[in-house]
Order: C-alpha cells, then structure tokens, then sequence
C-alpha cells in the first residue's frame, strides 16, 4: 500500500471524513470504468461504485492493509457488480451505442471517412458486448480485467481470489468461448 494511502486511510479512522473524500477523487473514476464494463450500464456501474466506497468507508477498519488499497476496493466493487448482474438475470443493455454516440472510436481518424465504417463498428461492438453477457461471470471478469483493463494476473488474481493458475486456465477457456460465439454469431 502506497504511503499516502496509508496517511489518509489512518487520518479517515481518525475522524477525518475528508481524508476519505480524496480516497473517493483518487479512486472513484477508475473504479467505475472498470466496474461500467462489467455491468454495462451507465447507471448500474454509478450505483455500485457508490455502494462499493460506502462499504469500504464503513469496514475500513478491518482493512489489514496487506495489499493495495486499491485492490481492496476493487474487489468489494466487483462482487457488488456481480451480484447485481445475478440479480438481473434478464439481458442487459448491451447496446454499443450509448446515447447516440458509438462506444468505441476508430483507431484512424480518416478510416471515419469510408462510407459505412461506424455502423460497421457499432455492430462489431454489439457481437462482442452480444458474446461477452453470454459468458459466466467468471469468464467475463477475466476478460474484462485482462483485455479490456490491462490487468496483472497477480492483480487479478487477488481480487479474485483464485491461484494464478486458476486465472490463466480462465481467462484460456474465455477467450475460446468467446471466440466460439462470434464465429457462431457471423453464421448465417
């Protein structure tokens, strides 16, 4: 744990509410991109972050501080994500286009140019995000960790509480599965 979390987690158990408030600034914005691809909603991934900080805020004296503050917090963040995807059993939004504006911009500016790109990418993403709801939660997690977050296996193994093992053998067995269902998906 870095030092300065260290000084603010120890200043918020102090009585400091504050010191938790800028836990919250550092944190809040990287938390709810990773927690957004989990539950694929906007609204869904505020409210979980919100929960997740409150949790955190009220057992943070049970935080041992054997790992990164971080981390901690990401996993009371993405067990919150997962129950709420159980919950909702129904299909979620999976949309690429949020609010009219495409998820994704391309690479190359100029490739915008081409007449057909965008909805071309809109349906690319909508087959992924298609496959990716299809997946266990645990396939997804990795995936979403590893793929689209950039996540270290150690990291990811932490927050999931599993060997590093487990996470490779996961994340192996995601990655076919996925590609199984857009190959399915492209079938006519």
């Amino acid at each position: 744990m870095s030092a300065d979390d260290h000084e603010l987690i120890d200043s918020c158990l102090g009585g400091d509410t504050a010191a938790f408030g800028e836990l919250v600034r550092r944190y809040q914005d990287r938390l709810y991109n990773t927690v957004y691809r989990l539950v694929e909603n906007a609204e869904d991934a505020q409210d979980v972050v919100q929960e997740a900080f409150l949790h955190a805020y009220q057992s943070l004296d049970s935080f041992k501080g054997d790992s990164l503050f971080f981390t901690w917090l990401y996993r009371i963040a993405f067990n919150s994500a997962i129950s709420l995807r159980r919950k909702k059993r129904v299909v979620l939004s999976i949309d690429g286009a949020r609010n009219g504006e495409p998820g994704v911009d391309p690479a190359d500016p100029s490739e915008m140019t081409r007449p057909g790109h965008s909805l071309e990418q809109q349906e690319q993403e909508r087959r992924v995000h298609r496959a990716l709801a299809r997946l266990s939660p645990e396939h997804r997690a990795v995936l979403v960790m590893k793929d689209m977050e950039g996540q270290k296996y150690e990291l990811m193994a932490e927050v999931l509480q599993v060997p590093i093992g487990t996470i490779r053998s996961r994340l192996h067995r995601a990655r076919l599965e996925l590609r199984e269902l857009l190959e399915k998906d492209e079938a006519p």
